[in-house]
């Protein structure tokens, strides 16, 4: 049994890593196929390889997910606010340090979430019916955080409202597939990379040596993500991003600070999850549902060893993917910048017309496009956060 279960942790790494690096391909298309798969071509392989299976590669996937949203732009439902602050230390020579700090975020995630697992099964009820019924409101207050925050107010409401209204038509539109693909890629990677092209932006040469971190400097944002991401993990519509937003407000901090609070976040959401599965029998993230369909409900015995599968795939995945950011570091300055930008932008318009459709390339062109506007007008980019957070707010509310 114990060479099965390190058979699994491997591929499900491996997996994770082809998830993370590929912009468009998640866990969630995996997770599909797998539960697909399970009645009939893998039905006689036990279904609790299956599921420690998926838990590792959707481990893996939250630690290497950052590289290609940081060095190329290219973010995905989780990793989309790391292009902000991520591009920003590239364009400085110091993209290396930006995956590490996230990766830092997520390890340390993992010892938090495997320290509070089992007092969680405690207060994670009561928490849920304490907050289902504030949550919009909640939302409200943040969204109104992020705007008075500005010095532009007016452009920081038009940034706001109108991302705000593209989300909430682009994610109730019944025939759009995987309609966050189109919605993100414009607003947070294709207008951010036609900018730098427009800018002629060119990526220095990278830093890699071995940097020191002042631990002390992590644990507002550590703070802020165990506080956000337990909430974000049990009730519907949130995720990743509108943790790390919440998170943010709770233990407002820099730069840097944010990196590290977004990976612990990402990682934090995914491992809660799976947590929110055996308490609640609810699905928060795709790889809870794939684990759902396969198994049903999870037992306290499953639970732990989907707990110590995620510690090891979690330690194995922040070496792996620190060796990836610095093979990364190493070539992305060697590489022509505005060609590179051009060719991750053809294919993504590729891949999302493969996904997504003809609807999908109409949402990526108009999420484009108001993601360059908002660029325009001077304010911070988490403002077009309000693609997620104004359907949440509705859906709340309603």
């Amino acid at each position: 049994m114990l060479i099965q279960i390190l058979l699994a942790i491997f591929i499900g790494i491996f997996f994770g890593t082809i998830t993370g690096l590929i912009p468009g391909i998640h866990i969630n298309l995996v997770g599909i196929f797998l539960v697909s798969l399970s009645t009939t071509l893998l039905l006689k392989i036990n279904p609790i390889y299956l599921i420690l299976f998926i838990a590792a590669m959707a481990i893996t996937h939250t630690f290497v997910d950052f590289i290609p949203a940081i060095f190329l732009g290219c973010p995905d439902g989780e990793t989309e606010l790391s292009i902000l602050p991520g591009h920003e230390l590239l364009k400085q020579g110091k993209g290396y340090e930006a995956v590490l700090l996230s990766l830092y975020g997520s390890i340390f995630a993992i010892f938090v979430l495997i320290l509070i697992a089992w007092p969680s099964t405690f207060f994670f009820p009561k928490i849920f019916e304490l907050t289902k019924n504030i949550m919009p409101w909640i939302l409200i207050s943040v969204s109104l955080l992020l705007i008075i925050m500005e010095k532009k107010k007016i452009p920081a409401i038009i940034a706001f409202s109108l991302s705000g209204i593209l989300g909430y038509f682009v994610l109730n539109f019944k025939g759009l597939n995987q309609p966050l693909l189109p919605l993100l890629t414009g607003l947070f990677g294709l207008s951010i990379m036609i900018t730098s092209i427009k800018n002629k932006t060119k990526i220095p040469e990278q830093d890699i040596r071995k940097m020191k971190f002042k631990k002390r400097k992590f644990i507002k944002p550590l703070l802020g993500s165990i506080i956000a991401s337990p909430i974000c993990s049990f009730l519907p519509g949130l995720g990743a991003g509108q943790a790390a937003i919440i998170g943010n407000t709770i233990a407002k901090t820099d730069q840097r600070g944010f990196i590290v609070l977004l990976g612990a976040t990402n990682t934090l959401v995914m491992g809660f999850s799976f947590i929110t599965l055996y308490l609640l029998s609810k699905t928060r993230t795709g790889a809870a549902a794939a684990m759902k369909e396969i198994i049903g409900n999870l037992n306290i015995q499953l639970l732990i060893l989907i707990l110590i599968v995620m510690l090891i795939s979690g330690i194995i995945s922040f070496y792996w993917a620190k060796h990836l950011a610095k093979t990364f570091s190493k070539q992305i300055n060697k590489i022509n910048y505005t060609k590179l930008s051009l060719g991750i932008i053809i294919l993504l318009v590729i891949m999302v017309g493969l996904l997504c459709g003809f609807l999908g390339l109409f949402v990526l062109i108009l999420s484009t496009a108001l993601g360059i506007y908002c660029n325009s007008l001077g304010v911070r980019k988490t403002l077009m956060m309000g693609c997620l957070m104004v359907p949440t707010i509705i859906l709340y509310l309603s």
